[in-house]
């Protein structure tokens, strides 16, 4: 499987030629000296990269933490990504866990390992791609850490601020809420499958969704204001997150069926399961990686856009919590993506 990446339109950051040294023939001031220039700061940030530890401002006393990691061979391939898309994707699904507290991000810091055959334009193109996706944010990436490995390993902790709310838990559901999501769904998976297959000119849009997902970050502010009793970024499939609210609070999660509720995300993606003989359904209710939000809001409440109802919280029944779509338990023979499964 050697598909080349369509070349996205509108890119967010500029292309970075790997024409030049290796990591290797560089010192670590060097890469860093080529990295630091890239980088954003945030309006939170106090003192950014170049010391021992950076210093950001947190106004509401209480700081809201996440990580994630990107692992060459497992999450991306270099074949298929860029580094400028590396770094966009490391930051977007840090910047939606945040968003899911119903936070706003304030920094990033990245630890990343790197080979020593790498070329430092590509790591110049990862704190690109860092960049385009925190700079319109207003997120500072104040440091991290560099090390040498055997392949291409990114870590981002992110840190955001609550502005004084409290923050929306994935326990908070309870029976008569509505369901709602905001964002599009199975267009990652579509993506991925596309390249996997080679057929990626199919639908370049959907090959640019899964290599620079682009989450609505912003919806998470929106939920809380709008009293989300309960929320979280969709990172490992519909199904499967959706469980893991209904697990956190004791209930059970009905979607409408799929042609109801994600009618639109079906019709967009029918093109591409239609040319690798696939399920659009599959691919909206367990594939990953979109980062859309996943919010449960009290019955008559507005639910607030970008936000559409697309089911509702029952009480758990004597087989416990769970997650049904038009009432019936889901046929899929797996509900999304287990980092130790697949």
């Amino acid at each position: 499987m050697t598909a080349a990446s369509p070349v996205p339109p509108s890119d967010p950051a500029p292309p970075v030629s790997d024409a030049g040294p290796t990591v290797a023939e560089l010192t670590e001031d060097d890469l860093l000296a080529l990295i630091f220039p890239l980088l954003p700061v945030g309006s939170a940030t106090l003192l950014g990269p170049g010391d021992d530890a950076a210093v950001v401002a947190a106004p509401d006393g209480r700081v809201v933490v996440s990580t994630d990691v990107l692992v060459e061979g497992r999450h991306f391939r270099r074949d298929w990504s860029t580094g400028v898309d590396v770094g966009w994707r490391a930051a977007m699904q840090n910047l939606a866990d945040i968003a899911a507290m119903g936070a706003r991000a304030t920094s990033l810091v990245v630890t990343l390992v790197i080979p020593g055959d790498l070329p430092a334009a590509w790591v110049a193109g990862l704190a690109a791609g860092l960049a385009a996706a925190c700079g319109p944010q207003d997120v500072g990436v104040v440091g991290g850490d560099l090390s040498g490995g055997d392949a291409v390993v990114v870590s981002v902790a992110v840190h955001g601020d609550l502005a004084g709310r409290a923050p929306v838990l994935r326990s908070g559901a309870r029976a008569g809420d509505v369901v709602a999501h905001a964002g599009v769904r199975g267009r990652s998976a579509a993506g991925l499958a596309l390249l996997a297959a080679g057929r990626g000119e199919v639908a370049p849009d959907l090959v640019r969704a899964y290599l620079r997902p682009d989450p609505p970050l912003a919806a998470g502010v929106m939920a809380a204001l709008a009293g989300a009793t309960a929320m979280l970024d969709v990172s490992d499939g519909l199904l499967r997150d959706a469980g893991r609210i209904a697990a956190a609070s004791g209930v059970v999660l009905d979607f409408d069926p799929v042609a109801d509720a994600f009618g639109a995300d079906l019709t967009e993606l029918a093109g591409a399961a239609a040319a690798l003989d696939a399920s659009a359904a599959d691919w909206v209710l367990t594939g990953g990686e979109d980062h859309g939000l996943l919010a449960t809001f009290p019955a008559g409440a507005a639910v607030p856009d970008p936000f559409r109802a697309v089911g509702r919280v029952l009480a758990a029944g004597p087989t416990g919590p769970g997650v049904l779509v038009g009432g019936l338990a889901p046929t899929t023979t797996s509900p999304g993506w287990d980092h130790f499964r697949g």
